[in-house]
């Protein structure tokens, strides 16, 4: 009987460990992603964190071949995101060793809404400059405000009230700043000249450097769209995450734009998905921890 309780002790403390490893390991799996805030990066985390629960059963199992696969797939997987979300890794690593990484769990919101007077602004601008084939490429911050880190180079900072009549003239050739992207957040132009990153994907290289730079910065994040005149055709597109909508016409422009910027609470955002999804994996943990040690359950 002695000897019984004893496996049975054993039996229960061994599982919890393994147990509490599983979990620490899923737990820092969400941490990363919570901090990189990358939509991206979503399915592909789900995909490794089941990966690694696969692994973790089939060492339970005594499946060594399968074990042995599993363990590799995991490792390769790794591997894979951390040279595909370089930029993003290097950006948690930063912020672990600096002590900043709780902020950046926080749902930082705008500091201003982009108001339908400030859209009504962006397409009467983008209307006229596509009518005089005069090439434009516009940031504009949607959710959450962007990290400029994500930008090539930064520009010249502006602090500007976004008007059409400022947008077009910083998109005049015969000035210093047309050659980059201007970016706006709410109802300010934040900065001009803004060199982005060039999307590497074989599609767009048929695409001028404009539009390649717009699929870009979508692809790197989702905090943003971008409008597109094109200088050859005048013609108007829009980009979300790397991908292009054209061409357009200034009022399904408009229409885009208006459903893009449509209140906050309206949207789903990927953190609170992820806090839910945890939150139920924690719950369906506890209660069977409670049950394997028989300890009464909260009411």
């Amino acid at each position: 009987m002695t000897l019984g309780l004893g496996f049975d002790s054993h039996f229960t403390a061994s599982w919890l460990r393994q147990s509490l490893d599983l979990g620490l390991v899923i737990a820092l799996t969400f941490l990363v992603l919570l901090a990189v805030r990358d939509r991206r990066t979503l399915w592909m985390v789900r995909g490794l964190i089941v990966l690694i629960v696969a692994a973790a059963l089939g060492q339970q199992l005594q499946f060594q071949l399968l074990s042995f696969v599993l363990d590799k797939l995991v490792v390769g997987a790794a591997l894979a995101m951390s040279v595909v979300f370089q930029s993003e890794f290097r950006r948690f690593l930063e912020q672990l060793g600096r002590g900043h990484l709780l902020p950046s769990f926080r749902q930082t919101r705008r500091t201003s809404e982009t108001t339908d007077r400030s859209l009504d602004r962006i397409v009467e601008a983008v209307k006229e400059l596509s009518q005089q084939r005069i090439g434009a490429l516009m940031i504009l911050e949607t959710n959450e405000m962007m990290d400029e880190r994500d930008f090539a180079v930064p520009g010249v900072k502006l602090d500007a009230e976004l008007s059409k009549e400022l947008i077009q003239t910083i998109f005049q050739t015969t000035t210093l700043l047309h050659d980059g992207a201007v970016f706006i957040r709410g109802d300010r132009v934040v900065s001009a000249g803004v060199i982005l990153p060039l999307s590497d994907r074989t599609a767009s290289r048929q695409l001028g450097t404009r539009h390649r730079a717009a699929m870009g910065i979508t692809e790197r994040t989702n905090n943003c769209v971008c409008i597109v005149v094109s200088e050859e055709t005048g013609s108007i597109s829009l980009a979300e995450a790397g991908m292009l909508d054209r061409p357009l016409t200034s009022s399904k422009l408009k229409e885009l734009l208006e459903t893009r910027f449509a209140p906050i609470s309206e949207r789903e955002s990927v953190a609170p998905s992820l806090f839910s999804f945890g939150r139920k994996f924690s719950l369906r943990v506890i209660k069977l921890c409670r049950r394997l040690l028989q300890l009464p359950e909260n009411k």
